[in-house]
């Protein structure tokens, strides 16, 4: 199996894992802050991180992966961004309602693309373009309802947006430019997020819900379901960075999507929940649109790639040339010395 097949294997294994590990801890979640009625969301956040960096700890010291520390200032202000943006996620869903948070999720793709054709030249062709397009109008028509609007809800959502945006685009930057993998990335950003977290978790739930997260009954049932909920978040985190750096941010927010119509569709079968025809044409949508999406990645990957080879394939020809190669107009004179006939003066 060759190096380019190996990658799109693996890449496909870390998007199957993101999905699965991600709709189940959603139908997790649901059920202990809908049936259990555990709704400190932020606090519970904080405790999936930290039982995140226990778990890679433990598998560093079985050498599962290896340590790769890089510059404490970048990973340092990468995870305190990362906790910050979920915190401002659970905010903008508490101050606006659902309608308007689902908007605010949409608005994640566009911000992303703006941010990276600004700040790191990317450029996104009018097929990607289009088929974003399709893909949003579909998870528009099948999650947005009420759109009521305030102000600090809106400016809430707007630092949300931003803060998801840029720690998404840092996930791929950092990545690359430190030469670390997502365990090892995940590994040393993990306490930062976990702290940030803890420490304002218990008081956003408090703004959130007017109750004490260290005042509920926690009964049997509802530690188990932590527990398990706990255990769960560490694949959806660890697949969150693999995604990301093994695609882009982009289109870790197009599988976003992706699970969210899974978890209606789910919801549907499963608990009974609530479902008309506007979902329905709304995640039938949004599969066109990311089906389309899919699509032009992998044909513009292909034709990147037939680009790179045909480069390649340009540059041995030229450095087989024994006497002059040319190139973008100037003439490389071959480095052997002359060769001259003894029997001439």
């Amino acid at each position: 199996m060759g190096e380019g097949e190996k990658f799109q294997l693996g890449t496909a294994g870390a998007l199957g894992l993101s999905v699965v590990s991600s709709v189940s801890i959603v139908i997790c979640n649901k059920a202990l802050m809908s049936t259990l009625h555990f709704i400190f969301a932020t606090t519970l956040t904080s405790w999936h991180l930290l039982v995140t960096f226990c778990s890679l700890h433990v598998a560093l010291k079985m050498r599962l992966f290896e340590h790769k520390p890089f510059e404490r200032k970048a990973v340092m202000g990468f995870g305190i961004l990362n906790g910050t943006s979920i915190g401002l996620l659970n905010l903008s869903l508490g101050f606006n309602s659902v309608g308007f948070y689902q908007m605010t999720k949409l608005a994640i793709i566009p911000c992303t693309i703006l941010l990276e054709i600004l700040f790191l030249g990317k450029k996104f062709s009018r097929r990607i373009q289009f088929s974003l397009s399709v893909l949003l109008l579909g998870v528009g028509i099948a999650t947005v309802t009420d759109l009521q609007l305030n102000a600090l809800g809106s400016f809430l959502s707007f630092l949300a947006v931003i803060t998801t945006c840029v720690a998404q685009i840092m996930t791929n930057t950092i990545q690359k430019k430190y030469k670390v993998s997502s365990t090892q990335l995940l590994y040393q950003s993990c306490p930062y997020q976990a702290a940030t977290l803890l420490i304002s978790g218990p008081y956003l739930d408090k703004v959130l819900t007017n109750l004490n997260v260290f005042a509920f009954k926690y009964t049997t049932e509802v530690t188990f379901v932590i527990v398990l909920s706990c255990l769960i978040s560490i694949s959806v985190n660890f697949s969150t960075f693999l995604v990301i750096g093994r695609t882009s941010p982009v289109t870790y927010q197009v599988l976003g999507h992706l699970k969210t119509c899974l978890v209606l569709a789910f919801g549907y079968i499963i608990v009974q929940d609530p479902f008309s025809w506007r979902n329905i044409l709304g995640i039938l949508v949004a599969m066109v649109g990311m089906i389309m999406y899919s699509y032009y990645c992998v044909l513009e990957n292909q034709q990147k790639a037939a680009e790179t080879a045909a480069l390649a394939s340009q540059a041995r020809e030229g450095e087989s040339d024994p006497l002059i190669s040319v190139e973008n107009g100037s003439a490389l004179l071959s480095k052997r010395p002359p060769v001259w006939n003894k029997e001439k003066d």
